[in-house]
């Protein structure tokens, strides 16, 4: 069984964030420039919230707002869903099919260490499967 931790060991701890008073263009930006589809929000050391592709199209595009003069604080969402690093992937997916969101922080006594997708929890469920896959080959064919 896969847990976070196994999957932030393979791709990283690296966490791309913003500021609240940020503006949404620049959230954007950063988004396209880093090839990510949400940043946390942070306010100094402390996760204030998450903003995401989908906040902005909905929030911001589809309310005829201006990304340069509307403030990532206004639009993201500060009930941050987060998991830890001893969950499962299993968990993971549930939290996320529940809630209706693709991306979740990894928090360590309230600090972020790093977010996961649900690209991210799909390539480590592909792996795990291809792993039993192979042993049970092994197994059926006497090469174990």
């Amino acid at each position: 069984m896969t847990h976070v931790a196994h999957i932030l060991q393979a791709k990283g701890h690296q966490i791309w964030s913003i500021a609240p008073q940020a503006s949404v263009f620049d959230a954007i930006k950063l988004m396209a420039d880093k090839e990510v589809g949400a940043l946390l929000v942070m306010d100094g050391q402390d996760l204030v919230g998450i903003i995401s592709e989908r906040d902005y199209a909905r929030k911001v595009i589809l309310k005829g707002k201006s990304s340069h003069d509307t403030q990532v604080r206004e639009i993201m969402t500060d009930n941050v869903v987060y998991v830890r690093p001893e969950q499962t992937v299993e968990d993971c997916m549930a939290v996320m099919t529940s809630k209706r969101i693709r991306h979740l922080p990894v928090l360590v006594d309230n600090r972020p260490i790093g977010v996961i997708s649900i690209g991210d929890l799909v390539k480590a469920q592909i792996s795990e499967h291809e792993v039993r896959i192979q042993q049970l080959e092994n197994y059926i064919t006497g090469r174990i």
